[in-house]
C-alpha cells in the first residue's frame, strides 16, 4: 500500500538501469488540479518506528482499496498496544505476538518476511505482514460476499471471531454475543483509526500527464527498493543478478516487495503512457523530447549515466523545488531527494518529457 509526504510541487522519481517498482494507493484519474490529500489519504502517524515500515509494506502488498495503513495500525493497537514481549502480548486464550495470532492461524498466514531465518508471530515484520495478508483476504471475501455494511467492519469481525461467525450473523456479530467482544472490537478499531491517519501524501501543482504521474508515484512513498521488482500493476518481489539486489551479502531483492527506479516510473505513467521497463529504454523512448534543467515540470524524467546515454543507470521523476522522487537503491525506500545529490552530480545526463 501507500505513503506520506507533504510538499508543494512536482516530484521526480529516479530509476536504475534495471527494473524499479512498488505499488500502493492510486489517486483518481480525474485529479488534474493541484491536490492535497486530506487526513486518511494513505498517511500514517503515531506508531512506533519499528512498526511503521512494516505497516506501510503490508498495506502496499494488498490490492484492496479498503486497506489503509491506519486500519492496520488501529487493529495492532487494539490487539496488543504494539507490545512485543511474551509477558505483555500473550492472551489468556493463547494468542501470541503484536498481531495476536493463534498458532494454527499464524501457520496459515505467517512467512519469514523479515528474512531472519525463522517465521515467528513474535517478529514484528512477520506478524504485521501476516496480519496484512489475512486482512487483505478477508476484505476480498467481504467484498464478494454481498453482505450489507462496511467491508472493513466485516473483515475485522472475521479476524476476531472467524468468517463463519460473520456469515452466521449476516454481518458483525450482535453486541450480546460473546459478551460483545467482537462487536466492541470492530467499533473501537473503526473509531481509533483517525488517530493513526497521517497527513496527505503530496501537494502537486499543475495538470496534465506529468502531474498525474507524479501524484500516482507519490502514493508509493516509503515503499522498499527491490532490484527488478515492480511494474505497471504495482510493487512485487525482485531478483539478484550476481551484482545487484544484495544487502549485506544476502539477496534482499528476492524477498522484498517493492520497486526499482525504472519500474516506479513505469508504474507512475501507466496506462496513459506505456513506457518501457528499464531506465536506458525509457531514455531511448523519450530522448526526442529533451527538457532543459531550467524548464523542468512535474513528472519530467531525469537520467544519470556513468558513460554517456548508452550507459544510463538511473531514472527519477522531477518533483519541483529542485527535488526528485525516486527509488534510490537496495536498502532504501521510495523517497524525495535534492536533484543535486540524488545521484552523483557528474553523472547527470539530462531530462525528458514523456
Amino acid at each position: 500500500m501507500k505513503v506520506v509526504v507533504r510538499t508543494v510541487a512536482v516530484v521526480a522519481a529516479v530509476i536504475l538501469l534495471a527494473v524499479v517498482g512498488l505499488v500502493s494507493l492510486v489517486l483518481s484519474d480525474d485529479d488534474a488540479e493541484a491536490t492535497e490529500l486530506a487526513a486518511g489519504g494513505g498517511g500514517l502517524q503515531g506508531v512506533p518506528s519499528e512498526f511503521r515500515s512494516w505497516i506501510l509494506k503490508a498495506d502496499a502488498a494488498c490490492d484492496q482499496p479498503a486497506m489503509t495503513p491506519a486500519l492496520l495500525a488501529a487493529q495492532l493497537y487494539q490487539e496488543s498496544k504494539f507490545k512485543t514481549s511474551r509477558a505483555e502480548a500473550t492472551s489468556s486464550a493463547g494468542a501470541e505476538g503484536p498481531a495476536q495470532f493463534m498458532p494454527a492461524t499464524f501457520a496459515t498466514w505467517g512467512r519469514d518476511d523479515d528474512g531472519n531465518g525463522s517465521t515467528s508471530a513474535w517478529d514484528i515484520g512477520d506478524a504485521v505482514m501476516a496480519q496484512g495478508r489475512m486482512m487483505c483476504s478477508l476484505l476480498k471475501t467481504a467484498k464478494a460476499s454481498g453482505l450489507p455494511g462496511d467491508i472493513r467492519r466485516l473483515a475485522l469481525a472475521g479476524y476476531n471471531a472467524g468468517w463463519g461467525r460473520v456469515l452466521e450473523f449476516g454481518g458483525v456479530p450482535d453486541e450480546d454475543w460473546a459478551g460483545g467482544e467482537t462487536h466492541h472490537y470492530v467499533e473501537i478499531i473503526m473509531t481509533t483509526m483517525k488517530r493513526f491517519e497521517g497527513p496527505g501524501l503530496l501537494h502537486v501543482s499543475g495538470s496534465g500527464t506529468g502531474a498525474k504521474a507524479l501524484r500516482k508515484a507519490a502514493t508509493q512513498m516509503d515503499t522498499p527498493y527491490a532490484w527488478g521488482g515492480g511494474g505497471p500493476q504495482g510493487p512485487s518481489t525482485g531478483f539478484c543478478d550476481g551484482t545487484n539486489g544484495y544487502l549485506n551479502g544476502t539477496c534482499s531483492a528476492s524477498s522484498t516487495v517493492g520497486f526499482d527506479c525504472s519500474s516506479l516510473v513505469q508504474y507512475a505513467y501507466w496506462p496513459d503512457t506505456k513506457l518501457p521497463r528499464t531506465a536506458a529504454a525509457q531514455y531511448g523512448a523519450t530522448a526526442n523530447r529533451p527538457v532543459a534543467r531550467a524548464d523542468l515540470k512535474p513528472g519530467d524524467l531525469l537520467f544519470w549515466s556513468r558513460g554517456g546515454t548508452s550507459a544510463i543507470y538511473h531514472v527519477a521523476l522531477y518533483a519541483g523545488d529542485g527535488r526528485v522522487l525516486h527509488a534510490p537503491r537496495t536498502g532504501r525506500t521510495v523517497s524525495l531527494a535534492p536533484l543535486t545529490s540524488a545521484m552523483p552530480e557528474s553523472d547527470y545526463v539530462g531530462a525528458t518529457r514523456p
